[in-house]
């Protein structure tokens, strides 16, 4: 009787033992599972189209038959192919090709009109890099590197102009300032480093690139060190977060010790319904020969795209450059123009009609000299479609 009666004790502690450790384990938080990253590898494909109609009012051309005539004309300035994707999370990659129009040919040393190929539309390769996404690397306590951090090898965007036309958004119209006038291009052979700071309080772009544009090859040993820093003062301030402080240097050679220097300070702000933009730009050039003196060059360029929440947005914008600081003459652009956007429902889409007005003037410039040119009007009707 004892004995059984010990049995039923033990079998009784046990019992409340095995019920409290299951109350104890309920309480219990399990721990998140992991949840690993996408390595699906994806394509995706899309194009932009920039066509418009372009009237010049000045100055007047001659036509075949020697008539004094309005030069119009019905133009496709840009039509992307763009071939996006990943191979893993770590690994990205971009192929765009770019319709352009055949000018003279390279032959012999010479530009030659070639019958039959000259003046055709025809695709050359803008963008054909691989990328390497840093922002994978995971410790202990979350991602080493912030979002958006990356390398890239292979023929890609340069360091300013794809960042400023994210804000000025007007590339359909013309380019920005720093490439309509030469001094830049938007795209060139060579590698990259992209580093976006901790609290979304700015990012820098670095590279080494050829130097001579994604449309001419390399022709020497000089290479292209490009870099910008932008700093967002006051990200957590809603009025103020659009707000960019930007510098910019390009440390280049046309041959050995003959300087292609490029130094551009910019201030650009984004807000609902204001994007708006100020550029100063200074460049040394000794073209070709480092025996040739070294020619100082200086611009600034202010814009601003004032909007509406119906789709309708003003562009202004105002361009002066000096190309030579040591010969009298500015080169003044005046842009004028309103835009309406149709709507859209998903990132990365975009169609706009602007209709707008330009003018560039050549004043103060001697008699002979290279910017010596009559006053440019022009009226045109743009369009974007982009997918």
């Amino acid at each position: 009787m004892k004995h059984r009666f010990g049995t039923l004790l033990t079998a009784a502690a046990l019992a409340g033992l095995l019920a409290g450790a299951r109350d104890a384990s309920a309480q219990i938080t399990p721990a998140a599972g992991y949840t690993p990253p996408d390595d699906t590898p994806k394509v995706n494909v899309g194009g932009t189209i920039y066509a418009d109609y372009t009237y010049q009012e000045d100055p007047l051309v001659k036509d075949s038959d020697g008539n004094n005539v309005h030069s119009s004309a019905f133009n496709l300035t840009r039509a992307y192919i763009n071939v996006t994707g990943s191979i893993s999370h770590w690994v990205a990659f971009r192929i765009t090709p770019d319709v352009v129009r055949v000018g003279p040919i390279p032959i012999g040393g010479a530009n030659v009109n070639v019958p039959g190929v000259t003046g055709q539309l025809t695709y050359r390769l803008k963008y054909a890099y691989g990328q390497f996404n840093l922002d994978g690397f995971e410790g202990q306590h979350g991602p080493w590197l912030t979002q958006g951090d990356w390398i890239r090898f292979g023929q890609q965007q340069t360091p300013i102009v794809d960042y400023e036309e994210q804000i000025y958004r007007y590339r359909f119209q013309g380019t920005i300032f720093v490439e309509r006038e030469g001094f830049l291009t938007s795209s060139d052979l060579g590698g990259s480093v992209h580093w976006v700071l901790p609290g979304n309080f700015g990012d820098f772009h670095g590279g080494v690139y050829n130097g001579e544009g994604y449309t001419a090859p390399e022709t020497n040993d000089q290479k292209a060190y490009q870099v910008r820093g932008t700093i967002r003062p006051a990200p957590m301030i809603p009025v103020l977060k659009g707000l960019r402080i930007t510098g910019f240097y390009d440390g280049d050679h046309y041959v050995r010790n003959a300087k292609k220097e490029r130094i551009i300070g910019q201030l650009t702000f984004e807000h609902p319904y204001l994007n708006a933009g100020f550029d100063y730009l200074t460049a040394r050039d000794q073209n070709a020969s480092a025996s040739k003196p070294v020619v100082t060059a200086s611009g600034y360029s202010i814009w601003a795209t004032p909007r509406t929440p119906i789709g309708f947005e003003a562009l202004l914008r105002y361009d002066v450059l000096r190309p030579n600081t040591s010969v009298p003459g500015h080169k003044k652009r005046y842009i004028g123009g309103l835009s309406y956007w149709f709507p859209v429902t998903k990132a990365g889409i975009a169609s706009a009609l602007l209709a707008d007005f330009e003018e560039v003037k050549y004043d103060g410039f001697p008699v002979g000299n290279a910017n010596f040119k009559p006053t440019e009007r022009r009226l045109a009707l743009h369009t974007l479609f982009q997918f």
